[in-house]
C-alpha cells in the first residue's frame, strides 16, 4: 500500500487494541491490571510512576496524567511512541498486525465512531459540550445483578466510641444519622459497621472500619463476601434528594463524604476508592442532567491526582466539572474547614 492510499483510519482502530500494542512493544510486564482498566509508566515520555499511564481496555482508549496531559486512540499512541503522523501510524499498524485494510473497511461501514478521550489539556476545569456523548454499555461485570437489599440490621453498635468521635471529630448526631457503629461480635466484630445504602435507601451491606491503624496482615476495610462496591455510591440516596442546582462533591472514602455531610454540605458522594467504575459513572450520569455542576475532590498523592484526571474527562460529557486540587501533599476532604469547604462549593454554584 502506498502512502498515498485511502485509509480507514476506524477500522484500523477497531482492528486492534491497546493490550496488542503494548504487547509489541514488549511493555505489559510494567503494567498491572485493575478491573477495566490497565496502569502504569508512561511509555511516551519514558515516566517512571506506576500510575501516571491508564489504558481503559473497554474503550480502547489511554491517557497519560504527567508530563503529557494528553490522551487518545490506539493510533494517536502509535504516532506519538513513533514520532509519526496518524497516517504513518495506520501504516505501521496494518504492517505490524497483519492487518487486511479493504475487508476492514467493508466491515465498519455503518457503525458509530468509538468514544475517544478528549485531546484536551488535563485542567482543573473543564466545561463540557451541551449534547450528552453517546454512551456504550458498562462491562457485562458491572452490568449484572445488583448488590441485594439486606434482610437485617446491625443495631447493637456502640455510638459513642473513641474512634469515631476523638479520632474522627463526629459528633453523636452524624454518628447516629449515618447509622454507624462499633461492631462488639458477628460478621464485623472489632471494626466500627458503616451501612451502605443504593439509590433507594435500602441497605445493601455494611463496611467494616478497623478503628485506628491496623497491624500486620489486617485489612483497613472489611467488606462483605459477595458485595460489589464497583456498583455503589456511598451516600447517593441522602445526595439525589438534594437541590438540582447544587453542586454534586465527588470524594474517595466514607469519612471524607461523612465529615463534609457534617460540615453541612449534603450532596456529596464517596467512590469508595480513587477510581470510578463504569456502573458508579452511570448512577453519576442518571442523576444527572448536561448543565449539572460537580466537583472532583480527591486525595491529593499520586492515586488520587490519577484518579480525578480520569473521572473529569469521563463526567465532562455530561455535565460541567471541577476538580479541586490542593496544595498541601496528602490533604484528604476530610480535613476541610466549614469556612475551607463553604469556598469550594461557592466558586461554583
Amino acid at each position: 500500500m502506498s502512502k498515498s492510499s485511502f485509509i480507514d483510519f476506524k477500522a484500523v482502530k477497531a482492528a486492534i487494541t491497546m493490550e496488542r500494542i503494548l504487547l509489541h512493544y514488549g511493555l505489559m510486564d510494567k503494567f498491572k491490571r485493575s478491573g477495566d482498566s490497565l496502569n502504569g509508566p508512561c511509555p511516551i515520555h519514558k515516566g517512571s510512576s506506576p500510575t501516571q499511564f491508564r489504558v481503559s481496555t473497554s474503550k480502547n482508549i489511554w491517557h497519560c496524567f504527567s508530563e503529557c496531559k494528553q490522551g487518545g486512540n490506539t493510533l494517536d499512541f502509535i504516532a506519538k511512541m513513533e514520532n509519526v503522523s496518524i497516517h504513518a501510524a495506520a501504516l505501521k499498524a496494518i504492517d505490524w498486525f497483519h492487518l487486511d485494510p479493504e475487508a476492514m473497511s467493508a466491515a465498519s461501514n455503518g457503525e458509530d465512531s468509538e468514544e475517544e478521550i478528549p485531546r484536551q489539556p488535563a485542567n482543573s476545569q473543564i466545561a463540557a459540550s451541551s449534547k450528552p456523548a453517546p454512551r456504550k454499555p458498562a462491562p457485562a461485570a458491572e452490568n449484572g445483578t445488583p448488590n441485594k437489599p439486606l434482610q437485617f440490621r446491625l443495631d447493637k453498635l456502640e455510638r459513642e466510641h473513641p474512634y469515631l468521635i476523638q479520632e474522627r471529630g463526629l459528633t453523636l448526631e452524624t454518628i447516629v444519622d449515618f447509622g454507624m457503629g462499633f461492631c462488639a461480635k458477628g460478621m464485623m466484630a472489632g471494626r466500627i459497621a458503616i451501612p451502605i445504602h443504593n439509590p433507594e435507601s435500602n441497605v445493601v451491606a455494611y463496611a467494616g472500619r478497623f478503628p485506628g491503624k491496623p497491624e500486620g496482615d489486617t485489612p483497613k476495610y472489611k467488606l462483605p463476601q459477595g458485595f460489589r462496591k464497583s456498583l455503589e455510591l456511598f451516600n447517593i440516596d441522602r445526595a439525589i434528594k438534594e437541590p438540582a442546582d447544587k453542586p454534586l462533591l465527588i470524594v474517595e472514602g466514607f469519612f471524607d463524604c461523612i465529615k463534609i455531610h457534617q460540615h453541612g454540605y449534603r450532596k456529596v458522594v464517596a467512590l469508595m476508592g480513587n477510581t470510578m467504575s463504569a456502573a458508579q459513572e452511570e448512577l453519576i450520569k442518571k442523576h444527572t442532567v448536561f448543565n449539572s455542576q460537580i466537583i472532583v475532590m480527591l486525595d491529593e498523592n499520586e492515586s488520587g491526582r490519577a484518579g480525578r484526571e480520569d473521572i473529569a474527562c469521563r463526567l465532562s460529557k455530561y455535565c460541567f466539572v471541577r476538580v479541586r486540587e490542593f496544595d498541601q501533599e496528602d490533604m484528604e476532604p476530610e480535613h476541610l474547614s466549614d469556612d475551607a469547604l463553604a469556598d469550594i462549593v461557592e466558586g461554583v454554584a
